[in-house]
């Protein structure tokens, strides 16, 4: 296949308007989006067939259903400012988001989609390449970028990392899709409230020109999505939930197996009874088994996998990170479409020989813990320790030995129909990159399936290629 790089010519920038003007107060950044100033903006899109609406047309429709669909979500036409007191708030005062057209003419469906790694192109798909979330205080929080291909179209969305997380960006996303759609009334209505734990009086000290990201752009990396079916995520689920510990309050830890399971012929129901009554007369309290999720599980599978490529020290300490939405995980809780930041980075340590030569379950074990402990209260320490030393969010792998996941397979990115299908594809820009970071989709296909975008240094991702364990569930197709 020809080069596709410096493929994409920009045709035309304009501004757009929303179509009412804003009635939302300026809204003061969280704790949640203040750390992010330093990361660049999220650039996430869709890939769709050719539409039946001539390019002119096209161009035309979406930027008349952007301007309808920033009414709703006016902090997106705004701008950040900073008041006398170092306090960083977005004003929303209907500044405008930008909106670009482009055109790859040369570049096919086809071409996005085929190879091993994404190809080189589809960075520049997106506007704002490299653009740190601080300029939005002189720059829009949103770009829209709409490039032709041969036989299709992309649908780029660059937006302020600062102001959004993934959850907003997508219900902003939907909503823009269904405008341009035409349904009547939108289903998704932000919530604009800034009156969590989240909200805080501490002050972010700038440095002197703003802050820049925490990693190197220029490092050599690959990136390949790896496909999962239902069936292989599933398969991969049952061989981690296969043993179950059940852990009582003295430290002891009982291995049991399901209860469909056989010993010596006979059911174990009886044997199960047992260890119950033995370990409940002992006045053990005893838990039940707690199930790893099929997310889990393939995080721990893709952990032990880039832990066995890197060929670390048996000592070395490895660090899986997850992003988790804490809008349901507060008390209150936030709104379900609260709008802005509200994910906090739980860490996961292991060394890299606990993660080796434990089996796949006491990996994802470990994940599992982790994720199910960050609760209000672990929500509220990360606050409380973020104001005693407020800071940016240092993105990236300094020790060579970290994971990162971002994003999520529950988000609606396929629920994406701008009114000519859905979207054949989803892809992200060069933004927040480096060796390790991993974001997850859903599966076009739904039904529980999930595609990995997986961004490693080349040498990494050849061998995690090989790896037999990993790519035995990764989807042929």
């Amino acid at each position: 296949m020809p080069s596709l790089e410096n493929s994409v010519t920009v045709i035309s920038r304009s501004r757009v308007f929303p179509d009412q003007k804003s009635t939302v107060v300026d809204l003061k950044l969280s704790v949640s989006d203040l750390p992010m100033l330093s990361c660049h903006y999220i650039q996430k899109g869709c890939l769709f067939t050719r539409p039946h609406l001539p390019p002119h047309a096209l161009l035309s429709h979406l930027k008349h259903s952007l301007s309808l669909t920033l009414s709703h979500f006016p902090p997106l036409a705004g701008r950040l400012s900073t008041s006398e007191d170092g306090h960083v708030f977005l004003s929303c005062n209907d500044a405008g988001a930008d909106f670009v057209s482009a055109a790859a003419r040369s570049v096919r469906v086809g071409d996005v989609l085929g190879g091993t790694d994404v190809p080189d192109v589809v960075k520049e798909f997106f506007a704002y390449d490299r653009t740190v979330s601080y300029d939005g205080h002189n720059r829009p929080i949103l770009a829209v970028q709409v490039t032709e291909l041969n036989d299709g179209v992309f649908v780029g969305c660059s937006v302020n990392h600062a102001v959004t997380d993934g959850t907003s960006l997508w219900n902003f996303i939907n909503t823009f899709a269904e405008v341009s759609r035409g349904v009547g009334s939108v289903t998704r209505h932000p919530d604009f409230t800034r009156e969590s734990v989240l909200i805080s009086p501490a002050v972010l000290k700038v440095p002197q020109g703003g802050p820049k990201v925490t990693f190197n752009e220029n490092e050599p990396l690959r990136e390949r999505i790896f496909s999962f079916t239902r069936e292989q995520i599933l398969e991969l689920k049952a061989l981690v939930n296969r043993k179950r510990t059940w852990t009582v309050d003295n430290g002891v830890e009982v291995l049991g197996k399901q209860s469909n399971d056989k010993i010596n012929g006979k059911e174990n129901g009886k044997l199960t009874e047992m260890l119950e009554s033995l370990l409940l007369r002992n006045d053990a309290v005893l838990s039940k088994p707690v199930e790893i999720s099929s997310f889990q599980s393939l995080c721990a599978l893709l952990w032990r996998a880039i832990t066995r490529a890197r060929k670390l020290p048996s000592s070395k300490t490895t660090t899986f990170r997850m992003a988790v939405n804490c809008r349901h995980r507060l008390s209150p809780k936030l709104d379900p479409e609260y709008f802005g930041n509200a994910i906090q980075s739980v860490p996961t340590f292991a060394t890299a020989g606990e993660v080796l030569s434990r089996d796949l379950r006491w990996s994802a074990d470990q994940l599992n813990q982790s994720v199910a402990a960050h609760q209000d209260g672990k929500i509220r320490s990360v606050v409380a320790d973020w104001e005693a030393n407020p800071r940016c969010f240092p993105l990236g792998n300094p020790d060579g030995a970290s994971v990162t996941m971002g994003s999520s397979p529950r988000f609606p990115m396929y629920d994406n129909d701008f009114g000519w299908g859905k979207p054949v594809a989803v892809r992200s820009g060069r933004a927040n990159k480096f060796d390790g970071k991993i974001s997850a989709f859903p599966g076009r296909d739904g039904n529980g399936s999930v595609d990995l975008e997986v961004v490693l240094a080349p040498e990494t991702m050849a061998g995690i290629e090989s790896d037999g364990e990993f790519m035995r569930y990764v989807s042929k197709k």
